[in-house]
This record gives C-alpha cells, sequence and structure tokens, in this order.
C-alpha cells in the first residue's frame, strides 16, 4: 500500500500533467489531427468530448443540428483514455467523437426515432451493425444528429432538415438556406465542427446531397459494403449509411471502420493521371454559374492527367426517377413494417404511423403533410407481380442498360458531374426547391457515388461527384484526394444571415 509521500507524490504528478495538456483546437481539425494530438498526449479524449460540447452549446444555436447528446460521453472517453495508456489504440478512431443520424440504432440511453415523435421514447433494443463497428474501432459515439423526419420520405411537399422531434436544421453557410436532406444535421454538424466527422445515410442523395451543399467530401459506398440492420429503412434496394468529413482522408478513414477494409492505398496525389474519365453532361445544365464552374473543374482533371470523354450519356435516365418512386412506395411499407415490428413498442407498423400523426398534427404536420406515407399504405407485399416485374425493369435499366452499358461502351474508370445544386432557401410555403442532382443513377443502381467540395457560387458551396461501377470505391476515392490536394476548394462556414449578392 503507498505511503501518504508517495500517494500526494502521484497526486502531484497527475495534476502537472493535466495542467500542462493542452485544450484541443477543433475548429477545422482532421481525425488525423486529433489522433496525433493523442497518440503524443497534447490532449486527451475527455478533452475533446468538452470542447466538442462547448462548441455545440455555442454553435448549434444557430444551425440546430445535433437532435441529442450522449449523457455517456464523457464516461467511455474516459474509459478509452484510460485504456489508451494501458493497451494503446484500437484503430485510427480510438477516442475520436463521431455523430450518427437519428435513424441508426444505438442500444443506449440515447433515442432512435427517424426525427419523429411517434418513436421518441422508445429506445432501440440492439445496437446497429455500423454501430458496433463504431464501437469496436473505439469511436465515441458523440451524440445523434437531426434530420429530414423519415429520412424524407413522408411528404412529396418537405422542408428537407426539418422534424418533428428536432425542428429545422439550418446551413451553416447561409442560415436561411437549406442544409439538404435527408442527412441535413449530419451535414450541418461537420461543416461547423461540432464532430470530427460524422455517419448519414442515402436512399438517393441523402449523404451526397448534404455533403456538397455544406462543403464536404460524402461517400456512398456500394450497396451491401455497409451493414444496413438497425438503420430506419426506406428500401432494402438503395439504402446505406456513408461518412461524411472535411476532408477525403477523413471521410476514407471512417468509410474504412463502417466497411471493415482499409483505404489507404487510395489516398494519391497523382491519382487522375491516366484516368479515363466519363463528362456526364446529362447532369449539368439546371444553372449556369454552376456550368460556368463546371468548366474550370473539367480543366483541372485534365491538368491533372484525366482523360475525359465528353459527353457521355445513360440512355435510360430519363425512365429512372418515375420507376424508382414506384418501387420505394412498394418497399417502405414493407421495410418499415418490418423494422418496426423486430423493434417492437406501440408504433408497429406503417399504419400506426399515420394515424399518430393524424392525431399529432399540430406537432408532427405543421408545415407538410404525409402524402407518401399514405400512398405506401395502400400497396401490397413484395411477392406481387407488379413490383417483381417494376423491380426487374429497375435493376436493368438502371445497371445493364445503365451505368454498365456507358461503362463498357466508353471503357471509363468513372465519370463526373456537379453533384447538387447550391442550396436553395429554407421554404416552409412551397417545400424544397431542388432543381437537379447527380445522385439518383449511382443511388439506384446501388453502385458507389464520392463528393468533394469543388467551388462556391454565391457563397454556397457546390461538390464534384464520381461514380461508377459497384466495388470500385478505392478508384472514386483515389480521383477525389487528387482533385482536393490540388484545388483545397473547401471554404469554412461564415455562419452568414443571407447571401450575399
Amino acid at each position: 500500500m503507498p505511503s501518504r509521500r508517495e500517494f500526494l507524490y502521484a497526486a502531484a504528478a497527475l495534476t502537472a500533467g493535466r495542467a500542462s495538456a493542452e485544450t484541443p483546437d477543433i475548429e477545422e481539425a482532421t481525425l488525423t489531427d486529433l489522433q496525433a494530438g493523442l497518440t503524443t498526449g497534447r490532449f486527451t479524449s475527455v478533452a475533446l468530448v468538452e470542447q466538442y460540447f462547448a462548441r455545440m452549446a455555442d454553435i448549434d444555436r444557430k444551425i440546430n443540428s445535433v437532435i441529442e447528446k450522449n449523457p455517456d460521453a464523457h464516461a467511455i472517453a474516459d474509459s478509452l483514455d484510460r485504456e489508451r495508456k494501458q493497451k494503446g489504440p484500437r484503430s485510427p478512431l480510438h477516442g475520436l467523437p463521431i455523430l450518427i443520424k437519428d435513424n441508426i440504432d444505438t442500444a443506449d440511453k440515447m433515442m432512435t426515432t427517424a426525427g419523429s415523435l411517434a418513436l421518441a421514447g422508445s429506445p432501440a433494443p440492439k445496437d446497429a451493425a455500423l454501430v458496433t463497428r463504431l464501437r469496436d474501432a473505439g469511436a465515441i459515439l458523440l451524440g445523434k444528429t437531426n434530420l429530414s423526419e423519415w429520412a424524407n420520405y413522408r411528404s412529396s411537399h418537405s422542408t428537407s432538415g426539418w422534424s418533428g422531434r428536432g425542428g429545422q436544421t439550418r446551413n451553416p453557410y447561409c442560415l436561411d438556406r437549406n442544409a439538404s436532406g435527408s442527412s441535413s444535421g449530419s451535414g450541418a454538424a461537420v461543416a461547423a465542427s461540432l464532430c470530427a466527422a460524422a455517419v448519414g445515410t442515402e436512399t438517393d442523395g441523402s449523404v451526397v446531397s448534404p455533403s456538397s451543399m455544406c462543403g464536404l467530401v460524402g461517400i456512398k459506398p456500394t450497396i451491401g459494403m455497409i451493414p444496413g440492420a438497425g438503420i430506419i429503412p426506406i428500401s432494402h434496394r438503395q439504402d446505406t449509411a456513408g461518412p461524411m468529413a472535411r476532408t477525403v482522408t477523413d471521410a476514407a478513414l471512417l468509410l474504412g471502420a463502417l466497411a471493415g477494409v482499409g483505404y489507404g492505398q487510395a489516398l494519391h496525389s497523382n491519382g487522375l493521371k491516366g484516368a479515363r474519365i466519363g463528362v456526364a453532361r446529362q447532369l449539368f445544365g439546371f444553372n449556369d454559374h454552376v456550368d460556368k464552374m463546371m468548366g474550370d473543374v473539367l480543366d483541372t482533371l485534365s491538368k491533372l492527367g484525366a482523360e475525359l470523354v465528353d459527353p457521355v450519356n445513360i440512355a435510360t435516365f430519363s425512365k429512372l426517377s418515375d420507376m424508382e418512386n414506384e418501387a420505394m412506395s412498394w418497399e417502405f411499407k414493407n421495410d418499415l413494417n418490418a423494422y418496426l415490428a423486430a423493434r417492437g413498442g406501440a408504433m408497429l407498423t406503417l399504419a400506426d404511423l399515420i394515424s399518430f400523426n393524424e392525431k399529432n398534427r399540430a406537432r408532427e404536420m405543421p408545415y407538410f403533410d404525409q402524402d407518401l406515407f399514405i400512398k405506401a399504405e395502400a400497396r401490397g407485399p413484395l411477392s406481387t407481380k407488379v413490383y417483381r416485374d417494376l423491380e426487374s425493369k429497375l435493376s436493368h435499366a438502371s445497371k445493364g442498360d445503365g451505368i454498365d452499358k456507358v461503362m463498357i461502351d466508353h471503357k471509363l474508370d468513372a465519370m463526373v458531374c456537379p453533384t447538387d445544386s447550391p442550396a436553395w432557401p429554407i421554404d416552409y410555403v412551397l417545400g424544397d426547391h431542388q432543381v437537379a442532382t447527380g445522385s439518383t443513377p449511382a443511388a439506384i443502381a446501388g453502385y458507389p457515388h464520392v463528393t468533394v467540395p469543388a467551388f462556391q457560387v454565391y457563397g454556397l458551396p457546390v461538390g464534384l461527384s464520381f461514380f461508377g461501377s459497384p466495388r470500385t470505391e478505392v478508384k472514386l476515392i483515389r480521383y477525389a484526394y487528387a482533385f482536393e490536394q490540388a484545388t483545397n476548394a473547401r471554404k469554412p462556414p461564415q455562419y452568414l444571415s443571407t447571401v450575399k449578392f
């Protein structure tokens, strides 16, 4: 047993060590920056959690991106600090604070609600599979992010970033503009440095679109690379989680933890040299400012050694959206009912949710209704021939007759396009003003899509998309990294009240 003198000496040494530790500078800090500080002992994971919570208190009152903080975050950080000293780090994410979207199950003190009051107070019975991977990697779940309620599948006239439980998320670059959806909270929070990186989910555009509009790197991986169990669903064909971060390196690190595969080999600054890239002109033409800036982007790709094939066209493109919308209407009811039944609680079916919303119309439907819910409720089982025929046609149109054909015919490594329009104003009268998106072909096919900051239009970020064949994440990350390193296009948000023309 230590003597009183030895005890006092140890206590003094501990106090001195704490006094000499730095307060971590988290604004714009990368995962690599933070891991380096933890490795050298300049600060602790506990200090990181404290700083991120303090920044939330200061910044999130402007953007409303975090729907719930993890009450156990400090204790988890303290445990991981002790583990680091005793055994070393588990992975590059050990002790780093991550936010996840509020449609990803966590079996802890946080709720999983998809932004709906209908699921509030009813915890998920177990962690989503991807959450288990994050915890195993030593990541700290700092909290849950707000989202477009039900991942933006409740109304065809919705306002992205709004949920009954969380309210309205705002774009950090311009506070009267939308952060896009449905992973609006994840996008806004990462842009504002409220976490080291975040996890969003996508069915069609919900990772890459908010990443584009919030000046981030977003990766929508090939369907099946990240396990989907424990994510509140829309469509089993198209749903996937994906990382959202301020740099390609950070997004690749987080994807590695989520998918169980490393992507370090993709991070080469000359990665575009010799790449044969198709210019998907069908996904241009929605904004003169974007088209003009994309001309400069394409010049940059050429200067970095890419061989551009311009234009390339997806012959089936005009047919995709209508078939996608029809298929998702069938899938949503069946997939959601299966999820709710397994979860248990008061809400067991889509019909229960429709009834809840009607009874709580003032809180749940003050701005837009639930026409997509009602349409989906009228659908039959997925064994119905009408659905099976539709699913088969959609698969052929998006894959064999779609992206696959273009990639093979033109011998392409990837395709490029602008990811999305600049952010539109938040509007509760007319709903979203989204005029175009580059997400749809890869989303329907279930193929990978990476967006990287490319430029700004009147201070509003726009991303460059790389997409292509399945399981080509390494290629796409390589191209995005080379572009990022050559351009350094990302600029931190300024939290402007409105756009300066």
